[in-house]
This record gives C-alpha cells, sequence and structure tokens, in this order.
C-alpha cells in the first residue's frame, strides 16, 4: 500500500471517480456469486471451474501447483483445497513432479475434462448474459483496455507480494 506521507494532504475521489469505484467493487463482489450460483447446479464453484479451465488448456492437461496457483489467483493453500476436493470428484489428480520432487504437478483427468466440455456453454452463456450482453462493442474494446490497465498496474505493485 502507498502510504500518504503526513505533510501531504488525501487525495480524495471526486463523485465521478467515487461513482466508477462504486460500479467496480459491485461488480467484483458481486460476479463471482453470481458464477457461482450458475455452476452450483453442475456441482462445481467458479474458482474450481477456473481451475479446470486452466489444466485444459496446458500441455498434457498438467501444471505444477504452484503454475496454477499463479494462473487461478489463488494461495498454494487455497488451491491445493481445491484440487483435493477435484480429486474425490475425480476431476482431477496430483503427484510429484518426476523432473523435480519438491513440486506437485496437477492433471485434469479426461472424467474432469469431459465435465469442463458439458458445463462450458452454459457458463459461457452466462458470462455473456451478465458482462458483454449489456455492452456495445467499442464498451467491450474500453473494458479490455481498461482491466488490462488496472492488472498491469496491481502485477507492478510491490506490496502485491507472493501468491505461492
Amino acid at each position: 500500500m502507498t502510504n500518504t506521507p503526513a505533510d501531504e494532504a488525501p487525495r480524495w475521489l471526486d463523485e465521478e471517480e467515487r461513482h466508477a469505484w462504486l460500479g467496480l467493487v459491485g461488480i467484483m463482489r458481486r460476479l463471482e456469486h453470481a458464477l457461482d450460483a450458475q455452476l452450483r447446479d453442475e456441482g462445481l464453484t467458479h474458482f474450481e471451474y477456473g481451475v479446470m479451465a486452466a489444466l485444459s488448456e496446458a500441455p498434457q492437461r498438467v501444471l505444477r501447483m504452484s503454475s496454477l496457483a499463479a494462473y487461478a489467483e489463488g494461495s498454494l493453500s487455497r488451491l491445493s483445497q481445491v484440487v483435493a476436493r477435484l480429486e474425490r470428484k475425480g476431476y482431477a489428480h496430483r503427484r510429484p513432479d518426476p523432473a523435480d520432487g519438491r513440486y506437485t504437478l496437477a492433471t485434469l483427468t479426461d472424467e474432469g475434462y469431459e465435465k469442463l466440455v458439458s458445463t462450458a456453454p452454459g457458463h459461457v452463456a452466462e458470462v455473456r448474459r451478465l458482462v458483454f450482453d449489456p455492452l456495445t462493442k467499442a464498451q467491450v474494446k474500453q473494458l479490455g483496455h481498461i482491466g488490462q490497465r488496472i492488472l498491469h498496474t496491481i502485477a507492478a505493485d510491490p506490496c502485491d507480494g507472493d501468491r505461492g
């Protein structure tokens, strides 16, 4: 966190910034819940779906847990709990990395891949309904640029810390 020097007045948000900030906070809080609700009927959480999607895009559907945690924006401990749930469902499994036993590999099973493929159309439809359908093409492009600028700033923040 960047601290304001004691002799410098805080830069309060103006009304337009405050309005935009509250809208963004509302999106961050409510979108994950809405996507969880849609995926609940499939027996998944949005985080589990994201983990499965990341594994599905990796070569041989395998990633080191540390890489998967970074991709999923979660801690290794949270990811470990999620992958354990996916293992109990038969969607994933873990094993030591043969190249370096200090690491653990997570693999999306064939059953997990099939579950992801069958779940994806409903999930994409809900993402489209909630996020993209209300926007114009120009707004979608702006959203992409805005998201990348904010993510770039967060990634450059030395206070962001290690997630793994």
